[in-house]
């Protein structure tokens, strides 16, 4: 027996006051109903009018100050303008008020000291309240006063409410704690923001043939292959064994493109004219928005293309560019598939690029950020540890992320967000990182936003309609050691919209048709979903704010497939906790053979010769035996969503060499050539080793999640189906049974279908403890 995990690294449930309090029963409603309400004071300065000169050139540089006690924000400035306008939403917490009026200044920029122009003063007890969905408060015209309380000259459009994190205003607001943010760069980077992952196709170039090509040494065989490059994807065909001015290939390359089609593909056909040295016989570029799109396995048209070549003109030092002679292509952009650019254990969406493909959303999932607790201190501001966390949540192509809470160990953010879901055997990931870039600082080899931890929920793992609230642990192995970084308190509710749509998803194929009908290779996939993350991560890198390479990197898992001494154990160990029910099972029976309890064996014996007497009995008895045993367990299904397990991840008891080799380059840096050379051979192996251990783990503990109710929907349907085939099993003769069996496994292939059965689709999507893996 394993000692239990400490309860620091466990979940723990908890009872927070969400939306206010509007609870009936599990359920909630309204919106931002699965967080905790915080109270803001809202401004909004609108313009101003009728502003005084203040210079002796009688010009006006005017910008306004709001401030509440010790907070105080600012706008921009305006040169030598008496009717400015800004249009900029201040946001002051309600927690943080240390004041009972609100200043609102205008003042005139100035090198030396800023001159004052006058202000409109708010009692705090008389600002009205605003609950959506009711229409904004509209902005008024106040008259400036000057310190003495008299009329001056000019007025402020302005409007003053309070209002919950749930207004319109809130995302595009400037908050008080961002007070020591400097620049807009800075307050960019700390505002919450949904983004959405490029579209992604699979790419697929068929070369065929090319023609009447044109070497420049007439007097050999020529060596040639085809180069394809798109962005920064480079492949190539095998050397065409027909060695003639018409080589021929027929060989297919695979890119992974993003829309929008910013890069052309590039072909070139290329002579291996010596060991090092290649020319190019002429090349072509095709740009992908005129490229064929297919959504199913029906060959697209081939077409001919014709290459071109820079010739140098002789005497002259200029270019020209001449017909070289034609390539024979089948080309076309793949709709079917879905192109996987997270980790396949960890998926969040399995549909196909196409949209015209898509079935119907069967719920709803809403994931409500609460706070965090316990943050470590990830930086060092002004000589003191400091922490500017925000969380980032992917599910599908949605990502979202939250404000950056400035220098707080127990950051509250207390926001809300909703995805459509399309299939119930899905991952969520959310991620907390440390801000590095409120000071600007976004030029590329400045800081790196760093990671606090991670949590993963499965969806098929949670029961509809209920929410759940859950602190869990933040934890990061690190070179010495795994270490909790904190706690992140979040509430999760999956909405069903139909139940008998769910419950027929687990029936269905996990991935689109074309995966099983023209399916790519093991090496093949690496290699696309290596190059489709490259392309998430830079295109998201380059919104504003961005969401940065390092953060999309660690959501969707790059480098998980590395060689680990560790996670080789602890895939070994779950092999062995599932062969340890079958192992126990056959000490059973040896017990039993051996007359260890008489009064045991004698009953085995009994049931043995009945069954023997009437084997019509064996498969009801063994599935009503299942029937009671799943219905036995129901008492004891797990009441919370499965999360990271250090013990399972054998993350506590990890040696320090083996951690040192786990967070090790690769290559490895080692210095020595033949060290290098066989330790990454090693490592590369053992990965792959690594790799089919963790799936037939995962084989294993799909067969012992049947009865478990981790996931309850298809151990509901798992329970019924033992039910009804014990109750037909009972009354159908055996002999007719074995021979529909024996007849159905051996039936002519024109009655088999390309797509996997349902009892395997059925299999393949219930959970493993994958989602438990550190």
């Amino acid at each position: 027996m394993q000692r239990p995990p400490p309860e620091d690294f466990l979940l723990k449930e908890t009872k927070p006051h969400l939306g206010g309090g509007k609870v009936t029963g599990d359920k909630l409603t309204g919106t931002y109903d699965l967080v905790e309400q915080m109270q803001y004071l809202y401004v909004r300065v609108v313009k101003a009018k009728d502003l005084p000169a203040k210079d002796v050139t009688g010009s006006l540089d005017p910008y306004v100050e709001v401030k509440l006690g010790n907070y105080k924000g600012t706008t921009r400035h305006f040169e030598k303008k008496t009717n400015p306008e800004w249009n900029q939403v201040f946001a002051f917490s309600k927690d943080r008020m240390q004041a009972s009026t609100l200043e609102v200044s205008v003042k005139d920029k100035d090198v030396v000291k800023d001159d004052f122009v006058g202000w409109v003063l708010f009692d705090l007890n008389e600002i009205p309240k605003r609950v959506p969905p009711d229409s904004p408060l509209a902005p008024q015209w106040y008259r400036l006063e000057d310190k003495k309380r008299d009329k001056g000259r000019g007025e402020l459009m302005l409007a003053v409410w309070m209002g919950t994190q749930a207004d319109e205003a809130f995302p595009e607001a400037w908050h008080s704690d961002a007070a020591t943010v400097r620049g807009t760069d800075g307050l960019a980077n700390m505002r919450s923001k949904v983004y959405l992952s490029p579209k992604l196709w699979y790419l697929r170039v068929n070369v065929i043939e090319a023609q009447d090509l044109m070497p420049s040494d007439k007097g050999r065989y020529p060596d040639v292959y085809v180069k394809a490059i798109l962005g920064n994807q480079a492949l190539r065909t095998k050397s065409s064994q027909s060695r003639s001015i018409n080589p021929m290939w027929n060989e297919d390359l695979m890119f992974v493109a993003a829309e929008p089609f910013e890069e052309p593909l590039i072909l070139s056909v290329e002579d291996r004219v010596a060991p090092n040295k290649d020319e190019v016989l002429g090349r072509c570029a095709i740009p992908l928005q005129y490229v064929d799109r297919r959504l199913d396995h029906k060959p697209v048209n081939t077409r001919w293309v014709n290459l071109e070549k820079h010739v140098v003109l002789e005497g002259e030092k200029k270019k020209e560019i001449k017909f070289a002679s034609r390539i024979h292509l089948r080309i076309c952009l793949e709709g079917g598939y879905h192109v996987l650019d997270e980790s396949t254990h960890y998926s969040s969406d399995l549909r196909p690029t196409a949209k015209q493909l898509w079935k119907h959303s069967i719920g709803v999932l809403e994931l409500g950020v609460l706070n965090a607790q316990g943050l470590m201190p990830m930086k060092t501001t002004d000589g003191r540890g400091t922490t500017d966390a925000y969380c980032v949540a992917k599910y599908g192509q949605k990502w979202v992320r939250t404000r950056t809470i400035i220098d707080s160990f127990t950051p509250k953010w207390n926001e809300q967000y909703t995805w459509e879901v399309f299939d119930p055997c899905t991952v969520i990931t959310i991620g907390v990182f440390d801000n590095c870039h409120l000071q600007g600082g976004d030029k590329a080899g400045g800081p790196r936003d760093s990671r606090i931890g991670k949590v993963r929920i499965r969806l098929s793992t949670l029961e509809t309609d209920r929410v759940y609230t859950h602190s869990y642990p933040l934890l990061v192995l690190h070179p010495n050691g795994v270490r909790k970084m904190g706690e992140i308190h979040l509430a999760v509710r999956f909405t069903c919209s139909s139940l008998l749509n769910m419950m027929h998803m687990y029936s269905m194929p996990l991935l689109p048709k074309m995966h099983y009908i023209h399916p790519l290779t093991v090496s093949q996939l690496d290699s696309l979903r290596h190059q489709a993350t490259q392309i998430v991560s830079v295109r998201l890198s380059r919104a504003e704010p961005p969401l940065r390479r390092e953060v999309v990197e660690y959501m969707l898992d790059v480098g998980s497939h590395m060689w680990s001494m560790r996670r080789s154990k602890a895939n070994f160990f779950r092999i062995m906790n599932v062969l340890g029910g079958i192992i126990a099972v056959g000490k059973w029976f040896d017990q039993i053979c051996n007359w260890k309890n008489p009064i045991t064996t004698v009953l085995i014996h009994i049931l043995f010769i009945i069954l023997v007497l009437y084997p019509e009995l064996i498969l009801p008895t063994i599935f009503l035996y299942l029937f009671l045993i799943g219905v036995w367990y129901y008492r004891w299904r797990p009441r919370h969503p499965p999360h990271m397990d250090t013990r399972l991840s054998h993350a506590e008891s990890a040696h320090p060499d083996e951690l040192d080799e786990e967070f090790d380059t690769f290559p490895t840096s080692r210095p020595a050539d033949i060290v290098r050379m066989r330790y990454d051979r090693l490592r590369s192996i053992a990965g792959r080793i690594q790799t089919v251990v963790g799936d037939l783990a995962t084989q294993g503990e799909r067969l012992q999640s049947l009865l478990s109710w981790r996931d309850p929907r298809a151990t509901a349907l798992f329970v019924i189906f033992c039910l009804i085939a014990a109750i037909v099993l009972y009354v159908t003769p055996f002999q007719v049974v074995a021979l529909l069996a024996g007849f159905y496994v051996l039936r002519h292939p024109r009655f088999r279908h390309k797509l996997p059965s349902v009892p395997l689709n059925f299999f393949r999507r219930l959970p493993a403890r994958t989602d438990c893996m550190l």
